[in-house]
């Protein structure tokens, strides 16, 4: 097989994997607030999952009106309490409708349902098992914010173990920190734009530099010491200036809309893309990577800045997750990078791996942006 086949096959599979939704936009998150004191738990889940299990938009308008929220009000909450079931040592808690609405999070509207939770013996639930959408979107999660003795906690739900246990995730700071550091390198390896963006920054480093001498052009192939040192930087500015906005957007500091986010980090992929072959944001990649980078740390956020704002163990969280998006672009950089480094040794790298790759990011990147757009 040539060698400059395989980037195009890595980037291949790439595409094939956005396919999915949840490829290309914020992941798919409910919320639940469960108050052990108060015995109440809240489930918010967002009007778009819904719509994949009842029918909200009835007249097909691509819109859902209030009455269309009424109508289907009943459907709604029984879908809601079908997947949700909290218990104790005793058997299943009952949960009685308190309250019943629309509530907003940085991505849209949320159906939001509240319920008094009253438990077998009048003890209090010791686990909650969550399973609304796994059947369909398997990177779907359960985001499960806690308060028991007037503490708080915060714990994910997923598919792979849709029960979880209160008693051992209250007040578990390394279980917390575990937990968040794992979502967030999934969240990255989940986002495809991020991924064609790390893409983007890395192929400078495999392309050959051209010096002059006199009146003579030279192609010289730097070796894997020196480009690894470039790319080391290049990463490691996207790096911080993520985690600027990942941590000022999660404490609430900062918070733009999420819809206006998406599509900027779409139309940067674009705009990153570009400037390989015309560099009209300049040849400091680094300086790239660190301005883009500041976009897509609010990306990062929306996971947590819907859940975290006044959790005492929110720090925890926010680190957890945010060394797990490094990790996971550490990983990214081990796989790609070698492959791109040895594919461009052939000589029809820079001559049609590259470009090919390039086209098809900005091609996949402003269908992106046009999409997003039509969604704000």
């Amino acid at each position: 097989m040539n060698r400059f086949l395989l980037p195009g096959l890595l980037f291949v599979a790439m595409l094939a994997a956005s396919s999915s939704p949840a490829w290309a936009h914020k992941a798919s998150d409910a919320f639940i607030y469960l108050d052990l004191d108060q015995s109440t738990v809240r489930v918010d889940l967002a009007l778009r999952d819904l719509a994949l299990e009842v029918p909200l938009d009835r007249n097909a308008d691509r819109r859902v009106s209030g009455a269309e929220l009424r109508a289907a009000r009943g459907e709604i909450t029984r879908y809601l309490e079908e997947g949700l079931l909290l218990a104790n040592h005793s058997g299943s808690c009952a949960l009685q409708g308190e309250q019943w609405g629309l509530s907003t999070h940085s991505d849209g509207p949320y159906a939001a349902a509240l319920y008094q939770v009253s438990c077998p013996n009048g003890q209090v639930a010791e686990s909650i098992t969550y399973t609304l959408l796994f059947d369909r979107d398997p990177l779907h999660r359960g985001l499960v914010s806690l308060t028991y003795e007037g503490q708080q906690t915060l714990a994910v739900i997923g598919p792979d173990d849709p029960t979880l246990a209160l008693a051992a995730t209250s007040f578990g700071s390394g279980r917390l920190f575990g937990t968040f550091l794992y979502e967030g390198v999934v969240h990255l390896l989940i986002g495809l734009d991020h991924i064609l963006f790390l893409l983007v920054l890395m192929l400078p480093a495999t392309i050959r530099r051209r010096e002059t001498t006199g009146t003579r052009h030279t192609s010289v192939h730097a070796g894997l010491r020196p480009r690894l040192l470039e790319l080391v930087g290049i990463v490691t500015a996207f790096t911080v200036a993520h985690s600027i906005t990942l941590g000022l957007s999660a404490l609430g500091v900062v918070r733009p809309p999420i819809a206006w986010v998406e599509t900027i980090i779409a139309l940067s992929v674009a705009l990153a893309a570009l400037n390989v072959i015309w560099p009209i944001l300049g040849r400091k990649t680094w300086k790239l990577a660190f301005g883009f980078g500041l976009i897509h740390g609010f990306g990062f956020a929306s996971v947590l800045g819907d859940l975290t704002t006044g959790v005492s163990q929110m720090a925890v969280a926010l680190a957890g997750f945010n060394l797990g998006v490094e990790l996971g672009q550490v990983a990214l950089v081990l796989v790609v990078f070698p492959l791109l480094y040895l594919a461009a040794r052939s000589r029809f790298y820079e001559r049609a791996a590259v470009p090919a790759m390039l086209v098809a990011v900005g091609a996949l990147s402003l269908y992106w942006v046009v999409e997003r757009i039509a969604e704000i």
